[in-house]
Parts: C-alpha cells; sequence; structure tokens
C-alpha cells in the first residue's frame, strides 16, 4: 500500500457511541427535540394506563363513582392533595396532545418524504412543539378552574 492510501485512512474521523456523559454537550436540533419528546409522551401514556382506565371507569360508572372522582381532584386521594392529581392530569393532557401532533407531523414527513428538507423539519417541530404547549395550557386553565 502507499503512503498516501494509509496516510488518509489515518486522517478519517472516527465515529463511536454516544455515551450519557457527552449528551448534555451535544447539539440538539429542534426536530430531535420534538422527536424526543414524542417517545417520551408515549411511554407516559403507556405507564399512566392505570390511571387513564380508572379515570375513564369512575367517571362513568355512577353518580357515586363521579362523586368519588371529582373529590379525588378537588380533596385529594392516597394521601395526596387534590393539586397533584391534577398535575398528573396536566401531564397526561400534554403527553396525549404532544403525541397525537408529533404523530401526524411523522406520518406527513414518511409520506411526503420527497418533501422533507432540514428547514421543513425545524419548522414543523416549532409548530408541534407551539400548538402542544398552547393547547396544554388553554386545558390546564380549564383543568384548574380558570375559566
Amino acid at each position: 500500500m502507499s503512503d498516501t492510501a494509509t496516510s488518509s485512512a489515518k486522517t478519517r474521523p472516527e465515529f463511536r457511541n454516544i455515551e450519557f456523559a457527552n449528551l448534555r454537550t451535544l447539539r440538539w436540533p429542534l426536530a430531535s427535540i420534538a422527536s424526543g419528546m414524542h417517545r417520551v409522551s408515549g411511554a407516559i401514556m403507556f405507564f399512566l394506563m392505570p390511571f387513564i382506565i380508572w379515570m375513564f371507569d369512575t367517571s362513568i360508572s355512577s353518580e357515586i363513582s363521579f362523586g368519588k372522582f371529582k373529590a379525588a381532584f378537588d380533596v385529594g386521594m392516597l394521601g395526596l392533595p387534590g393539586f397533584i392529581w391534577k398535575l398528573v392530569t396536566l401531564g397526561l393532557i400534554w403527553a396525549y396532545l404532544h403525541h397525537f401532533i408529533a404523530g401526524i407531523r411523522h406520518l406527513w414527513m414518511d409520506t411526503h418524504h420527497e418533501q422533507v428538507s432540514k428547514e421543513f423539519g425545524h419548522q414543523t417541530a416549532v409548530a408541534v412543539i407551539a400548538l402542544t404547549l398552547g393547547l396544554t395550557v388553554i386545558l390546564g386553565a380549564k383543568l384548574f378552574g380558570l375559566y
């Protein structure tokens, strides 16, 4: 092998696995943050599925169970005040909204892949995050009784 072939092989960049210690120093584009939040919102909904099922069952079973459901948010339950349960529900509202809106974004990008660019990814990530946070604030205000 010639010297030029070996010297060019030495200057090639090395790509190694990402370590958790380096995650803070990496540059995270907004599209990757939106995509990561899509995964986190799915995990939140999955792990809180028992709470979602309890809320649905208790709210529609009877008038007495609906009163119990309402009391959980007003007074509290399991030793936690109602404010905490409202925050958990607000987290679920955010998770559902983000997962739904980001899922539509991902489906659009999957079906129209020839139109996708970095700029489009950035713009749709901004739209997803803005829509999600705006709707969460509006529904959170309703949840906490501000209107």
